[in-house]
């Protein structure tokens, strides 16, 4: 019985390190662009946009345009901010391929 405590309380603190793992990967920030820089956002580790930049140049164009613009740099953020946070996550799981959302039934 003492191995299955031992499993238990690894597990424990596995949980415990992936609930740091996401207060952590709420801190990160990341940035997309796109038009050549033109367009750029930051999205927070939880996906919250936090800021959008429009270059004169592009405020320029088209609603249509600046539209596109802005979608493709949210888009190239949210793929940024899924690489750091498989990066971040690998760091703290020693290399565990574990979904960001992993729970255990206890």
């Amino acid at each position: 019985m003492k191995n299955f405590s031992d499993m238990l309380s690894k597990a424990k603190a596995m949980q415990e390190k992936m609930r740091e793992a996401q207060d952590q990967l709420k801190k990160i920030e990341v940035e997309g662009v796109s038009g050549g820089n033109s367009v750029k956002v930051v999205l927070a580790g939880d996906y919250e946009l936090k800021s959008i930049h429009i270059s004169d140049s592009a405020k320029k164009e088209s609603q249509d345009i600046i539209n596109d613009l802005i979608i493709a740099a949210y888009n190239n953020a949210k793929e940024n901010l899924k690489k750091k946070s498989a990066e971040e996550l690998s760091k703290i799981t020693g290399g565990l391929n574990l979904p960001l959302d992993f729970k255990l039934p206890f």
